[in-house]
């Protein structure tokens, strides 16, 4: 056996050690193994403990673990005395006393999270409890906090130089490929023929990025189409009877769908670092590629559009509260592109950036607001969320530094003369 299987075999033997039998502890006791793990200085008797505490919440309901997270993050914060103490000793002049305030001011929640993932397999049982945390934070301040703690690690575990980016392809593992299916969150997969055409089809590709903790467990894909111009419309890329191109001959690299696979790391961004390296990847296959593209949802249009309406949102002309009304109506309307265009370019959230998740990903990215196509998405969810109309987000190597400064700078959305034309028509 590897030195290394053996060192792994030996850690899960001693962290399986002393296991909670049929019997959950009540929350104080899990409370009480928490305090208790902090303070344990014996490394085997510590990964004993923390797989207990991971045992045990994972068999709490989701109540119990509500419960439990909100008394961790209300009894296991900074030490006040520890950090009273640094401060006293702060002098401007002696750089090690700052580093002990910066230490002390730590909370021990995140020493706890960092105790717990010492058990084999443990980064994406914490993950997952993440995702659990979630669902309960719109009630309470204090467990924002806790998951303020969660991310803060969580960038330090999953950051670039840490994640491997595969492509997915027919002879990839069927675990693998089972969860492709079921993390899908733009285009439904609706089977293996469906996963067939998008891995295996010669003018399509499909790449994910995964963590060592997580060899198995995609953190984020994208799905690729080779086309010989830039896309209107999604049937066509999906279509099964399609024709397929030759990709030596393609002009044009399509990403048609980004989705994010761990509930867990929502608000860790993997999607910047995957499409830059997913570029370099099919220039080096394919050197014709001068063009790379997205056909991008607008997820926020309709919910924004119902609500202006309401709101008599200053932003909506006369024309497009006209074709609202239309549309509610259920008569179709070609004044959507021209109000698609005034949403991506001027709703915006109270920090300046785009209200439209999509555009401000692509934007911070450094991308242009290319293109808009109404009628592109006659899908349910795609009818629902925008009325069928997507997006072509333009990514020109040359002029993506200088995008994502603008964006990130002064908040502007750089948007092609086409775009800029609608967005003011009235």
């Amino acid at each position: 056996m590897p030195e290394t299987n053996l060192l792994s075999d030996i850690l899960r033997r001693v962290a399986g050690r002393g296991r909670t039998g049929s019997l959950v502890p009540d929350n104080a006791e899990v409370l009480r193994m928490c305090r208790a793990l902090l303070a344990e200085r014996s490394e085997a008797a510590g990964l004993g403990l923390a797989r207990q505490i991971l045992d045990c919440l994972e068999r709490k309901t989701q109540e119990d673990r509500n419960e439990i997270f909100l008394s961790i993050a209300l009894n296991f914060g900074v030490d006040d005395i520890a950090l009273r103490a640094a401060i006293d000793q702060w002098e401007p002049s002696k750089v090690h006393t700052a580093r002990t305030i910066h230490f002390a001011a730590e909370p021990q929640s995140q020493e706890l999270i960092r105790r717990l993932n010492k058990v084999p397999g443990a980064t994406a049982r914490l993950v997952a409890m993440r995702g659990a945390l979630l669902d309960a934070l719109p009630n309470s301040a204090a467990m924002k906090e806790l998951d303020q703690d969660f991310r803060h690690l969580f960038r330090s575990w999953f950051t670039r130089g840490f994640l491997e980016m595969r492509r997915i392809t027919w002879m990839t593992s069927a675990e693998i490929l089972e969860k492709i299916i079921d993390y899908e969150a733009v285009h439904e997969i609706t089977g293996w023929a469906d996963l067939h055409q998008r891995v295996a089809d010669p003018d399509r590709r499909l790449f994910a990025f995964f963590h060592p903790a997580m060899p198995s467990e995609p953190l984020i894909f994208v799905q690729v189409a080779l086309t010989d111009a830039v896309p209107s419309a999604i049937p066509p890329i999906l279509s099964r009877d399609r024709e397929v191109l030759d990709p030596a001959s393609a002009k044009v690299a399509t990403f048609y769908s980004i989705s994010n696979c761990q509930k867990g790391l929502r608000g860790i961004s993997f999607g910047n670092f995957l499409i830059k390296q997913v570029v370099t990847e099919l220039q080096r296959e394919f050197p014709q590629l001068r063009t790379f593209v997205t056909l991008s949802p607008v997820p926020g249009f309709r919910s924004w559009a119902q609500r202006a309406l309401e709101d008599d949102d200053p932003l909506l002309s006369s024309d497009d509260r006209a074709c609202l009304k239309q549309l509610h109506a259920g008569s179709p309307s070609a004044c959507l592109a021209k109000l698609a265009a005034r949403y991506l370019t001027q709703a915006k959230r109270t920090n300046g950036a785009a209200l439209d998740p999509v555009a401000n990903f692509h934007l911070g990215n450094g991308a242009l607001l290319y293109k808009i196509h109404p009628d592109a998405d006659p899908s349910q969810r795609g009818i629902g969320a925008s009325w069928g109309v997507m997006v072509n987000y333009l990514y020109d190597s040359e002029k993506i530094a200088a995008n994502h400064q603008a964006y990130a700078s002064r908040q502007s959305v750089i948007a092609s003369p086409a775009v800029r034309s609608l967005a003011e028509a009235r």
